[in-house]
């Protein structure tokens, strides 16, 4: 993988971010991340994947030797009550060439979720992406996952992983 490619991934979950910020109280222990308002567990992920600090996510993750990422964020507070479409395509700010390749409505956590494959380029370099959105509990989490372009498959089992395992938890 060449090194433009892997220098654009870490921006690129930013660019996919919600604006969540830093908070005190944030936690992921035992698949289980918690902020103030939102609890969730996620499924597990396979050592592969290294976790990253970035202030604009919940939760994030990439594979240094491929230059695969995921992140998970959650939005519990003045949030858009728009269709998981629309909310969708805030996702895909930032990126050009946009090609919807799929989507569909699929069940995550009970709940219907809008499940949105693209190709897109980010900068020039092209990628593919995954996101899943879903509304629970007055909250609106979204999934992303960022292959480069022809790796797709390669990492794709982690992103399922997460969103299988999903569950929605009371907040303390």
């Amino acid at each position: 993988m060449s090194r433009g490619v892997l220098r654009h991934v870490l921006p690129l979950l930013l660019l996919l971010a919600s604006a969540v910020g830093c908070h005190r109280g944030v936690r992921f222990e035992n698949q289980v991340f918690s902020k103030p308002g939102v609890r969730y567990r996620l499924g597990a992920l396979p050592p592969v994947w290294a976790r990253v600090k970035l202030s604009n996510n919940d939760l994030a993750w990439y594979t240094p030797e491929t230059g695969h990422a995921l992140s998970v964020n959650s939005t519990c507070r003045e949030h858009e009550d728009a269709p998981l479409d629309v909310l969708t395509r805030h996702l895909l700010m930032g990126f050009t060439e946009r090609l919807e390749v799929e989507q569909q409505n699929v069940v995550v956590d009970e709940r219907e979720a809008l499940r949105s494959r693209y190709r897109a380029k980010l900068d020039g370099v092209p990628v593919e992406l995954l996101f899943l959105v879903l509304k629970k509990d007055q909250c609106v989490y979204d999934f992303t996952y960022v292959a480069p372009l022809g790796r797709y498959e390669e990492r794709l089992a982690g992103f399922e992983s997460l969103v299988h395992g999903f569950h929605a938890e009371e907040a303390s």
